[in-house]
């Protein structure tokens, strides 16, 4: 079974490689570090003897000159193992630490620096379209997700429900993030009808029967977990009155898809449409992450209730997307993208939709879905420019 080229690329300084489980960040390394010494965290053995004995590390690397990269896999377990790899690196032997984690929490909150800058941040996200090409498939993608974990599974449902569990076992429960585990989890189900929309944390609250500073706690939790984001109201040089609260959305739509209750009054095009939206926007997040994170990624909206769902301003250009749960169009369709062009008319201006054609209706460029997102390589523009 062939192996999936990965987009991310594995910077060659010492970095700390962060992202949710599941996203293939060993499998990546075991593919790419052959002669990697590796220090796996997530073996209980191995992390009892690094939380004993910090210090071994040292040992570990004086006794094996030949290996220059270091591998230390979720790193977040045993943070004071940084204070080990900061004096390591200050002796400029040449190595160069590789750090995986699923959670940079722990390491803010036992005041960890990170190496004082003297190792790079980068995400590894969830698959994009353009790393599956003609395996990609749109339908499948919007219910089963693009975690690494699930690709080429025969129940892929079924491994997302455990998943979930395992996240709220190992991750929230066995590290005393929360101390009411029914009550967040009730939380995560509640979030779901937010995911793709304008967070308001007094509906949640009122909704989970709990405190507003709860719910904030809740979703801080969520998002030093990377099992969310938040995206900002697009602001700059603003002609109209906008709205301030950003835009709520988990990392992947199939963990969305799998918490969203699902029942007679929910309306499948409801669901759907936010899963559309929410794929698009973890597509855009992998994009610019991998292309150096020189893009702003935010959303517009008006007072008056005129959105676009995505705004990506950067050097490679200045998109603004509305995404469309429909197989057509109609001119009513392309409103928000044509008042937004009247406040910034050096935008280009993009359509996503579910139907098969690529036309232009007026200034708007209208893209199948499917299309765009296989297109959407990194260090390559959202869209080339193309005459009308």
């Amino acid at each position: 079974m062939p192996l999936i080229n990965r987009a991310f690329q594995i910077p060659d300084h010492s970095c700390f490689i962060f992202g949710p489980r599941g996203t293939g960040k060993s499998t990546l390394l075991r593919e790419r570090c052959i002669d990697a010494l590796l220090v796996d965290l997530l073996k209980p053995d191995t992390l009892r003897t690094y939380l004993a004995w910090p210090e071994r590390l040292e040992d570990l690397v004086q006794a094996n000159p030949a290996n220059p990269i270091i591998i230390i896999d979720e790193v977040q377990k045993a943070p004071q193992l940084l204070s080990v790899v900061h004096r390591i690196i200050e002796k400029k032997q040449g190595k160069q630490f590789i750090l995986t984690g699923s959670s940079a929490r722990k390491l803010k909150r036992t005041s960890a620096n990170l190496l004082g800058g003297r190792a790079l941040k980068r995400t590894l996200h969830p698959f994009i379209a353009a790393e599956l090409k003609q395996e990609f498939s749109l339908q499948n993608a919007l219910q089963e997700g693009m975690l690494p974990l699930l690709y080429r599974e025969k129940h892929p449902q079924d491994i997302l429900q455990a998943y979930i569990t395992l996240y709220l076992q190992e991750e929230i429960q066995a590290e005393g993030l929360v101390r009411n585990l029914e009550q967040f989890s009730r939380f995560l189900e509640i979030s779901t009808f937010s995911h793709a929309s304008i967070l308001s944390i007094t509906n949640i609250a009122r909704e989970c029967a709990v405190k507003r500073k709860t719910v904030e706690n809740y979703i801080d939790i969520l998002e030093e977990l990377l099992l969310a984001f938040r995206l900002p109201v697009f602001s700059k040089r603003a002609q109209r009155e906008l709205v301030a609260h950003p835009k709520f959305y988990l990392f992947d739509v199939g963990v969305y898809y799998a918490l969203r209750p699902k029942g007679s009054l929910d309306r499948p095009d409801e669901i759907d449409g936010a899963a559309l939206e929410g794929l698009v926007a973890q597509h855009l997040r992998a994009w610019n992450d991998y292309s150096g994170a020189e893009h702003t990624i935010a959303y517009w909206r008006t007072r008056s209730g005129v959105e676009v769902d995505f705004v990506v301003y950067g050097p490679k250009g200045f998109w603004a997307i509305e995404v469309k749960n429909s197989k057509k169009i109609s001119p009513s369709d392309c409103k928000s993208l044509e008042t937004f062009l009247t406040d910034y008319p050096t935008a280009t201006a993009i359509l996503l939709y579910r139907g098969t054609e690529r036309i232009y209706q007026k200034s708007v460029l209208c893209i199948p879905c499917e299309e765009f997102l296989l297109q959407l390589v990194p260090n390559k523009k959202i869209i080339e420019d193309s005459g009308k």
